[in-house]
């Protein structure tokens, strides 16, 4: 199963709450993290951005064999592999590789959270609408509501993880309104958050006011089994 994130603008906290939903699937099972985006080595507090990456598979075209990307894996923690995004600065990738791609991974048994980041080109568009389980990432912020009411992915859409601010005059019911689809989880910006990726330790030392919400949004999209998701 793959389960994708995504958000219309940067800053939303996409690629945090990618790793956190990989970390608390790889408690339950063998896990990876799908990187698109390019941020997921820092997030989890990698010493260096490997490579080569997805990118770079997905430039090689319908030639790829997918048996490379076990190659491309990179441990992260027991059970927590990465695919790192690999040289994002190349030639994007044609629509038909991401969705290539997508097939690729969904043959496989282990569940993977996916940062595809602001989802702005077609391997990566093409990629959501094949996986078919794409959540958005979005703050109470009137832009980003704005942004993601016109962004193509959200015809495949299945729900929204809001990242709660302090101040914020846009909540649960707003999301849900505007954007047309269930608010799966409420996530705190919480400083506590922001130490544990700040100093690299998030896969060591999730917080559980994190890890809780997804948990549930994890389990209601159906990636455990019943008596876990009980």
């Amino acid at each position: 199963m793959l389960v994708c994130f995504w958000s219309p603008k940067g800053g939303s906290g996409t690629s945090v709450v990618a790793a956190a939903a990989a970390l608390v699937l790889a408690r339950d099972t063998d896990a990876r993290i799908v990187d698109l985006a390019g941020d997921q080595p820092a997030v989890l507090g990698l010493p260096h951005d490997p490579a080569p990456g997805l990118h770079d598979w997905m430039r090689v075209g319908a030639g790829a064999p997918t048996e490379a990307l076990d190659r491309l894996s990179v441990g992260v923690t027991p059970g927590l592999s990465l695919l790192p995004a690999g040289d994002l600065r190349g030639v994007p990738a044609p629509a038909e590789a991401g969705a290539a791609l997508a097939v690729a991974l969904g043959a496989d048994p282990r569940p993977a959270a996916c940062d595809l980041g602001r989802l702005d080109d077609p391997a990566g568009l093409a990629f959501a609408e094949v996986a078919g389980s794409a959540i958005v990432v979005v703050r109470g912020c009137y832009l980003a509501l704005r942004r993601a009411v016109h962004h193509p992915a959200l015809s495949d859409t299945t729900g929204a993880i809001l990242v709660e601010e302090h101040g914020r005059s846009l909540g649960r019911p707003d999301v849900e309104d505007v954007l047309g689809v269930p608010v799966l989880a409420t996530v705190p910006a919480r400083t506590a958050i922001a130490r544990a990726v700040d100093a690299g330790v998030l896969p060591t030392r999730l917080p559980e006011p994190l890890a809780r919400p997804l948990y549930r949004a994890l389990a209601g999209a159906g990636c455990f089994g019943d008596e876990q998701a009980a």
